[in-house]
């Protein structure tokens, strides 16, 4: 079951962004699915370096230290604006005032089809090599008709996290966050976003498989309506719906014992009663990867950039400092230190991965190949999203 396909953060409809380009190439996309590109060309040579480079970056992305060393080798002073949510990053990119950004699914999709960002030629990325992990290449969010839009950076899965001293039995499934029946009614966690939508998407897939839901995020009117009575029965046992500064203090004071987590988070409580487990029914996940503006003033500070933060070392760094999987497995084998985070966050285990549906923005052309019916697009999803929540 091969489930690596798009990762969004929390954004806007992408819908609108798809049906709104009307010239280009056209990229096939899972089931056929059409997608109109902008033509833009890619660099075919590099100049010389700008004096600076503008970032907008997650937080923990861009640090002071690894910024030193690349502008001392460069000489391109780094200029970092941290956004927080997906639809800002979009918004930044579009003023033309940043050369890249660190772009989720979501938002790496919109401004590939808005023409808001370029192809980028690898071959001037001389570390985009062998030792990018495969399941980070390719992808539907930042590759399109045969052009790479996106350096990867690094991934991770949404797990289900307990407190081993309530939760005695190891769960093995979704079961115990989604059944009237759990015994934890009252402490469950949940994701805060329309997003989580396709959690309850992927419960369904198994126990209800007369709804026909192959993919979570493909979901037309009758499928979202099963998920949304699924998210309004669990509403009444769910403790808290968390964001990334919350989700801790939810779980170490006791609000709640079992529920969606990352792997960080998890980490952050600094408490070994805290364990989490890949479900069975597999998870819902998300990725990022550098994208450069359709009209970057610094493209060669930005390629020097790209370049810099994909050697293992610095793309370790970013990812041990972030809390994810590194995007170069090389970086794995520098130390026992490394190691031991990759193997953590299970950085080359592909198998791992293949069970985490990426985070994609709903569109209405069905992701899973439908072409009788019309999928929901995110606007549907945020629509829906506050009666759940009540």
């Amino acid at each position: 079951m091969k489930m690596n396909l798009v990762i969004p953060a929390i954004a806007a409809a992408l819908g609108l962004a798809l049906a709104g380009c009307s010239s280009g190439d056209t990229s096939a996309g899972p089931g056929g699915l059409q997608i109109d590109v902008p033509e833009i060309p890619k660099m075919e040579s590099l100049g010389d370096h700008e004096k600076q480079v503008n970032i907008v970056a997650w937080s923990g992305f861009v640090e002071p230290a690894w910024t030193e060393k690349f502008t001392k080798d460069t000489g391109c002073t780094v200029n970092r604006k941290v956004a927080a949510t997906s639809d800002e990053m979009v918004q930044l990119m579009r003023t033309g005032e940043y050369d890249l950004v660190s772009a989720s699914g979501d938002a790496s999709l919109r401004l590939i089809v808005d023409g808001n960002v370029q192809p980028l030629n690898t071959e001037l990325i001389p570390n985009f090599g062998d030792d990018i992990v495969p399941g980070m290449k390719g992808q539907l969010y930042d590759t399109l008709n045969g052009n790479v839009y996106g350096i990867p950076i690094g991934r991770g899965a949404n797990i289900l996290q307990y407190n081993a001293d309530v939760v005695t039995e190891k769960p093995d499934s979704w079961s115990v966050v989604w059944e009237k029946d759990s015994p934890y009614a009252g402490k469950i966690a949940a994701y805060d976003s329309p997003i989580y939508i396709a959690d309850a998407a992927i419960y369904l897939m198994e126990t209800q498989p007369e709804l026909g839901i192959k993919n979570p995020y493909a979901l037309d009117k009758d499928q979202l309506a099963a998920a949304v009575a699924l998210l309004k029965d669990q509403n009444k046992m769910v403790s808290e719906y968390w964001n990334p500064s919350t989700n801790v203090t939810s779980f170490t004071g006791g609000n709640s014992v079992v529920g969606t987590s990352w792997e960080v988070l998890r980490k952050a409580t600094q408490d070994k009663k805290f364990q989490a487990v890949l479900p069975k029914e597999g998870s819902t996940g998300w990725s990022d990867a550098w994208m450069l503006a359709a009209d970057a003033k610094n493209p060669n500070c930005a390629y020097a950039w790209m370049d810099y933060t994909s050697s293992p070392k610095v793309n370790g760094q970013i990812a041990m400092n972030f809390g994810m999987a590194p995007a170069n497995g090389a970086f794995c084998d520098t130390s026992a230190e490394a190691k031991a985070h990759c193997d953590d966050y299970h950085a080359k285990d592909e198998e791992y991965y293949s069970k985490v549906w990426f985070w994609t923005t709903p569109i209405e052309p069905c992701l899973d190949g439908r072409t009788e019916v019309k999928c929901t697009s995110y606007q549907d999803w945020t629509a829906a999203w506050p009666t759940v929540k009540g």
